[in-house]
């Protein structure tokens, strides 16, 4: 339902991007439509890091992408027609995952909205939709809902019913973002980072003043023009909006977050929303249901002790929780371990 699509763009991409700060060094490529990042506390472990990295996008795009004909989760939708197909231990647990997610946001956070983007236009990788696609005055399609969903850890098995379209976009990549910045940590043993596309991980040691992560008014913002840099040392940090992933379908212009009750975009009040979790995950699940909520995100997230801010289509910001107010480019702490965050989850 959301804000990048497991789309594997380049999978043989070279190191393009050489960044030193301090005693870390990072890598970037292209991939799942999105710019992939890893930072290291080793500077040595870079590269190491990078191929680590891309096998994990790799193999998760075999599995999850809904662009891909040949990908496990659409030869899932073609057999299943409600009756259970084993599937792979890494396409059973991004399922899981998104089923976690839907049930804890009240369904709010959906991965049964892939009819909905199809009919909205957004049925092929980004950067391949026009701006002067036109649909064929396609009606909305509510999601059917994820509990129409069917998992069997025992049999590790998946059912869905006949028709039904699924996108692990949101959650799957923040998911990976936490995946793969734990796996990386443990191979190479030293502090990582992972930013796929804005959804951020961090595992390791972190560096003595922690992972600097710039917040800016736009998803697009220059990190050197960021109005607030956070000092993360655990957890994750996830960004979701309105205002880049957009095209024009049927002669308007829509964006990628769905509302699942009506098939819609969710309405624009909201351009950008971040979060601060113990994961990248939960991170994630609160920013995209935040833009879905609109005018209720700052109560709904208050409610469940979410810490965020919330960049209004005018440019007005509003913090909620415990996230740093400071402006400027001053360090602010983010730390788990620290009482910040005190809670886990799914």
């Amino acid at each position: 339902m959301t804000d990048q699509l497991l789309e594997w763009s380049a999978p043989d991409v070279p190191v393009d991007t050489v960044t030193a700060m301090g005693t870390t060094a990072g890598r970037s490529m292209q991939a799942i439509g999105t710019t992939a990042e890893v930072i290291v506390t080793d500077p040595a472990s870079a590269d190491k890091a990078l191929a680590l990295l891309a096998d994990d996008l790799r193999a998760l795009d075999e599995a999850c992408s809904r662009f891909r004909p040949d990908s496990e989760i659409k030869r899932l939708e073609k057999t299943s027609h409600g009756q259970p197909v084993a599937v792979s231990s890494l396409l059973f647990e991004a399922m899981g995952v998104a089923c976690a997610v839907a049930e804890r946001t009240a369904g709010t956070v959906d991965p049964t909205t892939g009819s909905a983007l199809v009919a909205l236009g957004y049925d092929r990788d980004f950067g391949d939709i026009g701006e002067s696609d036109r649909g064929a005055q396609d009606r909305p399609v509510p999601a059917p809902g994820w509990w129409q969903i069917a998992l069997d850890p025992v049999t590790r098995t998946a059912a869905i019913p006949r028709g039904l379209h699924i996108d692990l976009g949101s959650s799957a990549k923040a998911w990976a973002a936490d995946r793969s910045a734990a796996r990386i940590a443990r191979g190479l043993g030293c502090g990582v980072l992972v930013n796929l596309g804005g959804d951020v991980a961090v595992a390791g040691p972190a560096p003595t003043e922690g992972w600097p992560i710039g917040i800016g008014i736009r998803s697009d913002t220059p990190s050197d023009e960021a109005d607030l840099v956070l000092a993360v040392f655990a957890g994750g940090v996830a960004t979701s909006g309105t205002t880049c992933r957009t095209w024009r379908h049927d002669g308007r212009l829509v964006h990628h977050i769905v509302d699942p009750w009506t098939g819609e975009p969710a309405a624009a009040v909201w351009a950008l929303v971040s979060v601060l979790a113990p994961t990248c995950l939960e991170a994630n699940a609160w920013s995209t249901a935040a833009v879905v909520w609109g005018e209720d995100a700052p109560g709904n997230l208050a409610a469940h002790g979410v810490s965020a801010r919330l960049v209004r289509a005018d440019g007005d910001v509003v913090t909620v929780g415990r996230w740093p107010t400071d402006a400027g480019t001053e360090m602010t702490s983010f730390d788990d371990t620290k009482g910040t965050v005190d809670r886990c989850w799914p």
